[in-house]
């Protein structure tokens, strides 16, 4: 069966810094795959992508302060967030696209055709 498992959220102070991993099960992560993130009371944001062919793409607001790589022996994504802000806290969820996309297309596919979801973990930045 197929499914992602979150980690690595946790509490941390302004400036701190939190790495959040996805392991892919049943899964094949050398697909397109990217980090989500909502706060409450708002909608569902992109913050970064990672494409089969290991492009990547960052939202505007994270720019400069994530990076997301993917390790194919392990099957795992990785979101590194460091200079965290207040703004950041939100529950981060990693999804997947299940079928192959041409390459380049990860940058620009709507969120919907995002349909594989982990659970979620929650990153917390105080001030």
């Amino acid at each position: 069966q197929v499914h992602l498992a979150e980690s690595g959220g946790g509490s941390v102070q302004s400036g701190g810094s939190l790495r959040l991993s996805c392991t892919t099960y049943g899964y094949s992560s050398r697909r397109c795959m990217g980090w989500f993130r909502q706060a409450p009371g708002k909608e569902r944001e992109v913050v970064a992508r990672f494409g089969r062919d290991g492009t990547t793409t960052y939202s505007d607001s994270v720019k400069g302060r994530v990076t997301i790589s993917r390790d194919n022996a392990k099957n795992t994504l990785y979101l590194q967030m460091s200079n965290l802000m207040p703004e950041d806290t939100a529950m981060y969820y990693c999804a997947a696209v299940s079928w192959l996309l041409m390459s380049g297309r990860c940058a620009i596919t709507p969120t919907y055709n995002f349909d594989i979801w982990g659970q979620g973990t929650q990153v917390t930045v105080s001030s």
